[in-house]
């Protein structure tokens, strides 16, 4: 039997500052080998001081919405001191007030973003977070898409729309008179619109869908040049009906979100012009101030741009947009313009299906490129000119979304916008092939759920990002304390919204589980500090014809089948392969980065799963296999097309390119997505992680010069996949790259702790382990050389197998625990078997009373006071707040206080876990006046056997609770419409003892 890993149960011993505690633990069933210790008082090595005390660097960050310029600079440095107080590493300064409805109090003309008072707060926030070690990011404007003040509606530097209208005409009829306006009215502001041209075009009935008009290309003609003073005179062909199309070029007049945010007004700049990349940088460069630029200077931080949100009636325009168009397929853009005609978002006209695919995909590639290049590109290299770098969420168009992430200093993803789990791999793929490191989320943004966001809800939202190739978290978020016009606890950038509970929290000093966060920012830095250290890995490219991101379509096989069995994979589009790093090596593309095993190629989901493949790409996959990277192509291939509309013989080429592909023999075609597995064993390729049967754990693999680092969770690929995941436990196998000396160890994400486990299994460069992880738990499995963590058990056998609970390694050596007496058998790895006699054990104790003391939160005089009421309950059963009448409407923090009476004849053979049930939100445990280390939040099982005494023992647990029930009552307005919550310790709670003997 293989070690039984449980991130459930195990150990949580304070990580002392000259080393790890003594002591050993574990939970009873399912016990971690990870419960081992160091000896008594051995020194931490470099690697475990890394691992307990990660730097501020990459610690969890903050969104900070401010409402623009009405801020203090006092009250912002005492935020920061609040920020850096609770264990997180930086703040965004973002100009978020949804919640205010009077935008008037706000007093944009004097204190709007931009504002000197807005600057005085940031330069008070760069000042004081220059003293506490944080980072400080900015937004590139006010609230979202990027806008600035000086550009108007009209301007050449503001978003442009494309406008259309239509008149039909029966055969031979003739239409005289103005040229057919807009379908839709401009945006309020916008006063001036061009017309770009007028065609005629017949309509085709076997090109048209419930939606769309079928055209037919042939007929498209051209007759902007007999326009005269805005009038038009064309007579129509006999045959067939017609359509008269106009095209207009206009601003969108699109102001950043929940404006006005400045005076004068800002408007949202053209994404995919130097014209309105040069607004926003001319803008930042005239409000910066020398010392501004200093601070900024060294506080080393990032400009950043969230989603691209851009609105207009049309589809997206900018004036260089058909000259880029045909500097980019050699083709004109005009006799493909009805195509691309929107109205509210939906397509107004069709040519033939596989061409209008065609055009589309040409239009939007074209886009990408602009984007890429005039907004991303350059607001990068700006960036870069004031020592900061970009961080942006690259994707909300129809743009390449992978390519943009290769772009950026830091892409972003979002647990609210994505839909699966394959949207962060795309992100990862850009980022992993340009070598970068971080791949930041704006983390925990959900719909309605203000004041009653759970820490666990947000932990298992982001246990599985992990997974995916997230290793930064920027919460959804922290609002600045005050704002006029506004109610208890204080301003909330979100909340009320239209009039409910808005997007995501706003946590901080008005929360009270804000007493326990230092727990939880400990843990995600802990995860952050693995996950940001070495190269990421993955087991094969999903190669993308279209790189969207956001859209929740991921890969056919890999997705469904291969991430239960352990597979990981990113995915890549066409530019990415341009990219230096993108060489082969013993059979590996990216050597030096993600190191992908095989390539994977499968039809265009963004266009009906057509098998396509742009001749360019083509040629790089096959160069690419031709260097020895295995690949498997899904679908006809052996008659792919091009994605965009095919130049004079393009498609016989794409054909003898592909041909040659298939030939080789690491190439393999197949027709069925069940074949894909298979298909990769025959190509020699094989997961890093791997189990018998499939799973809901996902995993992550970081390589080091020392170590390979493995990040389970027992997660799901989305947040609305049901059923619920169920806990799991079965054996896990992970490939050692770094020599078969490498012994695994086990991180402790929660306390700090790095011990070396003591049951698991070897053969040739695999090491296999038993997994058993609550729904959501997570765990860090390391394999590295012996002593890499300070510990001093790296020359010790370890158990093969043993009907033991546990085997852990303690300060006396190989240790066997059980929860029940018996005679156990363990097998060494020397070869020889032990058996161990352990004596009875007391049984589980459920305390039959507590006492629970209230810290009840209430409103007070002013909308950042706070009143605090106390009430103290004798429970005979423990049970939610809300169905104790006392409590019902309370929110705040619970003391739970308890006395467990254990035998006189107690001794340090033995000792207890802890289990506490249900409990909401967070909680911390005493026992007998010591703090035990942080509870994990997704499996609160703590073991207490080295606090525990012969006879009565003093248990107290601290819960702290969201505030909503609060609010139901005391804004029943916004929050009534809530139901009333279960927080509260609800248990059940047992103490279940342990025994344990050294056997080695």
């Amino acid at each position: 039997m293989h070690e039984l890993v449980s991130r459930g149960g195990m150990s949580r011993r304070t990580v002392l500052a000259t080393g790890l505690a003594v002591g050993a633990v574990a939970a009873l069933g399912t016990v971690s080998p990870a419960a081992a210790a160091p000896a008594a008082g051995a020194e931490q090595g470099p690697a475990a001081d890394w691992f307990a005390r990660p730097a501020r660097s990459v610690r969890p960050r903050f969104r900070w919405w401010w409402p623009d310029g009405l801020v203090d600079p006092d009250e912002i440095a005492r935020e920061i001191d609040q920020i850096a107080d609770a264990g997180f590493g930086g703040v965004e300064i973002a100009g978020v007030h949804h919640s205010i409805k009077d935008k008037s109090v706000l007093d944009t003309d004097h204190h709007g973003w931009g504002s000197r008072p807005w600057l005085d707060g940031v330069e008070a926030a760069l000042r004081r977070a220059a003293r506490r070690g944080l980072t400080v990011d900015l937004t590139l404007g006010p609230s979202w898409p990027v806008a600035v003040p000086g550009v108007g509606p009209d301007d050449e530097a503001a978003t442009q729309e494309l406008a259309y209208g239509r008149a039909s005409l029966v055969g031979g009829a003739t239409y005289r008179g103005p040229v057919p306006s807009p379908a839709h009215a401009p945006a309020s502001g916008v006063t001036r619109q061009r017309l770009l041209a007028v065609q005629a075009a017949r309509v085709a009935p076997a090109n048209s869908t419930r939606k769309e008009t079928g055209l037919d290309l042939s007929t498209v003609r051209d007759l902007t040049e007999t326009v005269a003073d805005d009038v038009l005179t064309w007579t129509a062909p006999a045959d067939g009906d017609w359509v008269l199309i106009s095209y207009w070029q206009r601003g969108s007049g699109q102001q950043p979100e929940s404006g006005p945010h400045t005076a004068p007004a800002a408007y949202v700049v053209d994404h995919f012009s130097p014209a309105g990349t040069a607004a926003v940088t001319g803008h930042w460069d005239d409000m910066l101030t020398r010392d501004l630029r200093l601070l900024l200077k060294a506080a080393g931080g990032s400009f950043f741009e969230d989603s691209v949100e851009l609105e207009t009636d049309g589809p997206t325009w900018t004036t260089r947009l058909p000259d880029a168009f045909r500097e980019h397929t050699g083709r004109e853009l005009l006799p493909y313009l009805p195509a691309l005609v929107l109205d509210k978002g939906n397509q107004v006209f069709a040519f033939e299906a596989q061409l209008t695919r065609q055009i589309r995909h040409d239009f939007w590639e074209t886009v990408s490129g602009l984007f890429n290049r005039h907004h991303l590109g350059a607001l990068r290299d700006w960036a870069h000119s004031l020592d900061m770098t970009l961080r942006a969420q690259p994707y909300g168009l129809q743009t390449d979304a992978i390519a943009s992430a290769a772009l950026l200093d830091i892409p972003e993803g979002e647990s609210l916008g994505f839909k699966n789990l394959d949207d962060f791999r795309c992100l990862a793929g850009g980022r992993d092939m340009a070598g970068r490191t971080v791949l930041s989320c704006e983390a925990g943004a959900y719909n309605g759920s203000a004041y009653s966001t759970t820490w666990d809800r947000f932990l298992r939202t982001m246990g599985g990002a992990y997974a995916a190739g997230v290793n930064q978290t920027v919460v959804h978020g922290f609002s600045y304390a005050t704002a006029p016009q506004v109610s208890w606890p204080g301003f909330a950038a979100f909340s009320p919204y239209n009039g409910a509970p808005g997007y995501g929290e706003s946590w901080g000093p008005r929360q009270p589980t804000w007493n326990h966060v230092e727990d939880i920012s400990g843990y995600l830095g802990r995860l952050h500090q693995v996950l940001q250290s070495g190269r990421a890995r993955a087991d094969v490219a999903v190669f993308r014809q279209t790189g969207y991101t956001a859209t929740g379509i991921g890969a056919s096989w890999f997705t469904s089948t291969g991430i239960p069995l352990g597979w990981t994979h990113q995915f890549l589009s066409g530019p990415l392969l341009d990219l230096p790093g993108a060489t082969v090596s013993d059979g590996r593309l990216a050597p030096d980065g993600p190191a992908y095993k095989a390539l994977f190629v499968e039809g265009d989901f963004f266009y009906g799963s057509t098998p396509t493949l742009a001749l360019a790409d083509a040629r790089k996959l096959l160069g690419l296999a031709r260097q020895g990277l295995p690949m498997v192509l899904l679908g006809a291939f052996d008659q792919a097309l091009t994605p965009g509309v095919p130049a004079g013989g393009e498609s016989a080429q794409l054909q003898g390119v592909i041909n040659e592909l298939l030939a080789l023999p690491h190439v393999t075609r197949i027709t069925d997505k069940t074949a894909v597995g298979d298909a990769l064993t025959g190509l020699g390729v094989s997961p890093d992680v791997r189990y018998a049967t499939a799973s809901t754990l996902l995993n992550a693999h970081r390589a080091t010069a020392e170590a390979d680092f493995y990040y389970l969770c027992n997660g799901k690929h989305a947040e609305t996949v049901k059923p619920p995941v169920a806990a799991i436990d079965h054996d896990v196998t992970l490939r050692r790259t770094r020599g078969r000396k490498s012994v695994p160890y086990l991180l402790d994400a929660w306390t700090g702790e790095a011990v070396r486990l003591a049951r698991y299994t070897e053969d040739g460069d695999d090491v296999t382990v038993r997994v058993t992880l609550q729904p959501g738990e997570t765990m860090i499995v390391a394999l590295g050389r012996p002593g890499l963590f300070g510990d001093r058990d790296g020359d010790r056998p370890h158990a093969l197998a043993s009907d033991a609970d546990t085997v852990l390694f303690t300060e006396r050596g190989l240790t066997v625990r059980a929860g029940a007496a018996g005679t156990y058998t363990t097998r060494l790895s020397q070869g020889r078997t032990v058996t161990t006699t352990l004596p009875a054990v007391p049984a589980p104790i459920v305390p039959s009373r507590w006492q629970l003391d209230v810290d009840d939160w209430t409103p007070g005089s002013t909308p950042t006071r706070t009143e605090h009421v106390r009430h103290t309950v004798t429970l005979d059963a423990l049970a939610p707040w809300s169905r104790i009448p006392e409590l019902a409407d309370s929110a705040g923090i619970g003391r739970y206080r308890t006395t467990v009476t254990l035998p006189e004849n107690w001794t340090s053979s033995y000792g207890a876990v802890l289990e506490l049930g249900q409990v909401s939100d967070t909680c911390r445990v005493t026992v007998n006046g010591t703090r035990v280390p942080p509870v994990d939040r997704l499996h609160p099982v703590v073991d207490v056997g080295r606090h525990l005494r012969g006879g009565d023992n003093i248990i107290e647990v601290e819960v702290a609770t969201p505030l909503i029930n609060r609010l139901r009552v005391a804004q029943p307005a916004v929050f009534g419409t809530t139901a009333r919550q279960d927080h509260g310790l609800v248990g059940p709670v047992r103490l279940v003892p342990y025994v344990q003997k050294v056997v080695a």
